[in-house]
């Protein structure tokens, strides 16, 4: 990622005084802030000037939260924070399915919202690169090593291990990792889900005694939590 970038957040809200309230801690916090209102200005603005965060409003003039996510993933792995209903968990779930990375509820504290921005921006940086990283992809035989000692993985762990390691710090939804699992007429539901997340966090295990990387966002899904 361009260092000259590293700090630009665009917040997206038509709430002037929240969206005012976010750009006063985001510059107190040393990022370099901007904010628009509108819903199709936003989509644009994340497809030309390249942000490294978004923090996204559900509820949207011109173009919804939902859609704006939805189509921004056609062209950017952008790090986006969807804030939502806290009441709504449907609106949480739709928001992660669509491709956001985070979410928070409304109302919300502001140092928290840095916070998350900082983190998911850390995250982003860390993806994994081949070479780069304790862990090992073997994309033809369908293995993963940590620390060079490969997971006695099944086919369908392989895919989730893999779907979940691509974007660390990302909230995965059970229906994602279902569409990601789901192939050669295999059939997988939510309970087969937790399943295999439990058997490939004890073969981590087996390999490293105590160390743990993915972690369980009750009621929504799963996340993969880079070294830091």
């Amino acid at each position: 990622m361009n260092t000259s970038l590293t700090r630009r957040v665009l917040v997206v809200e038509d709430d002037k005084k929240i969206a005012q309230l976010l750009m006063d801690y985001l510059r107190n916090e040393g990022f370099e802030p901007k904010t628009v209102g509108d819903g199709h200005i936003a989509l644009r603005e994340i497809q030309t000037a390249t942000p490294s965060a978004v923090i996204l409003d559900l509820e949207l003039p011109g173009l919804d939260g939902i859609s704006i996510c939805k189509a921004a993933r056609n062209s950017t792995d952008v790090p986006i924070l969807m804030l939502t209903a806290r009441a709504e968990e449907l609106d949480r779930i739709a928001g992660l399915d669509c491709g956001a990375d985070d979410y928070m509820g409304k109302p919300f504290a502001p140092r928290e919202v840095v916070a998350r921005v900082r983190a998911l921006i850390r995250r982003a940086e860390g993806r994994l690169v081949p070479g780069s990283s304790p862990w090992k992809v073997d994309e033809p035989n369908f293995r993963i090593a940590w620390r060079d000692q490969w997971l006695s993985l099944t086919r369908i762990e392989f895919l989730m291990l893999r779907m979940l390691l691509t974007r660390p710090g990302r909230v995965f939804t059970r229906a994602q990792i279902m569409d990601c699992v789901n192939i050669d007429g295999s059939e997988v539901n939510d309970r087969t889900i937790d399943s295999h997340i439990k058997n490939i966090r004890r073969k981590i295990e087996k390999v490293d005694p105590g160390f743990t990387c993915i972690a369980t966002v009750y009621g929504v899904g799963y996340r993969f939590d880079v070294l830091d």
